[in-house]
């Protein structure tokens, strides 16, 4: 069900439940397939007479009008969740899901602390990586590692080892995959004012990591981020290379449009 804490500004919603917000905001007809959401909406006291609490405008309205959207997608044993950042021009929030759960929690954030929010969807924390073992790089291909993946997710409880001799990967591959907690791909999305603008007018920005326990993280070169469907095969080179926790908070950071990107993706006056 969806729920409010006033006192702290948080909101509990699924995707059904923004979708029913929107489509107030713009007084469209509400398809019957969100009948049930508007529903739960109501019964919360989120909606009164198909509009909105005054509690939710400041979300709905940096959702309908976003300047920069983050997204978080986490893969790990329990599935994928789905988390990230919106920004509007007024308002930040964020949203992280709970494993298996419809909902996520939305959550007003300052700019100050946006680096720190995104850094904690991913857990990212210290780790035991120094300058020694920093740089090192593993090659192979994208469908070698599907292999080795499909290989320890089978429950074969085999030695790394025994897996690379198994699938022809390279052992070091085998070795940090055995120590896998999650992978993690963060996306950052704004309209326009970057190099990487496509032909639809946005800029995108996105890196990928491997959290792998005691053997740390590992950042995926090849194939570079950010990747579109269909680019990627079993032929595709694959390229990690070791990093650290305090790298990984500046290529944070530089995901982020600065100022000057986003002063040039505003509309002039007229």
């Amino acid at each position: 069900m969806p729920s409010l804490d006033a006192a702290r500004r948080r909101l509990r919603l699924s995707d059904a439940h923004i979708s029913v917000l929107g489509i107030l905001v713009e007084e469209a007809r509400m398809p019957e397939e969100l009948s049930q959401a508007r529903g739960e909406l109501r019964e919360a006291g989120l909606i009164d007479d198909e509009k909105i609490a005054a509690d939710l405008y400041p979300l709905v309205s940096t959702l309908m009008a976003p300047r920069v959207i983050a997204r978080v997608e986490v893969t790990g044993p329990q599935g994928v969740t789905s988390n990230g950042a919106v920004i509007g021009d007024e308002f930040i929030f964020i949203h992280e899901s709970w494993p298996g759960a419809t909902e996520s929690e939305y959550v007003p954030a300052e700019p100050e602390t946006l680096v720190w929010s995104l850094a904690r969807m991913v857990d990212l924390h210290r780790d035991l990586t120094d300058e020694a073992d920093a740089g090192e790089v593993i090659a192979s291909t994208m469908g070698m590692f599907d292999q080795v993946i499909a290989r320890m997710e089978a429950g074969e409880s085999e030695e790394p080892e025994a897996v690379a001799k198994a699938t022809g990967a390279p052992s070091r591959l085998t070795e940090i995959l055995a120590e896998l907690n999650c992978m993690w791909r963060m996306t950052v999305v704004w309209q326009g004012g970057g190099e990487a603008t496509g032909p639809d007018g946005l800029s995108v920005s996105a890196l990928s990591v491997w959290d792998c326990g005691i053997e740390g993280y590992w950042l995926r070169e090849l194939p570079a981020e950010p990747v579109s469907d269909g680019q990627v095969d079993a032929a595709s080179d694959l390229r990690v290379r070791r990093t650290s926790a305090k790298k990984l908070w500046g290529l944070i950071t530089d995901l982020l449009p600065d100022e000057a990107q986003l002063a040039a993706a505003r509309p002039s006056a007229s």
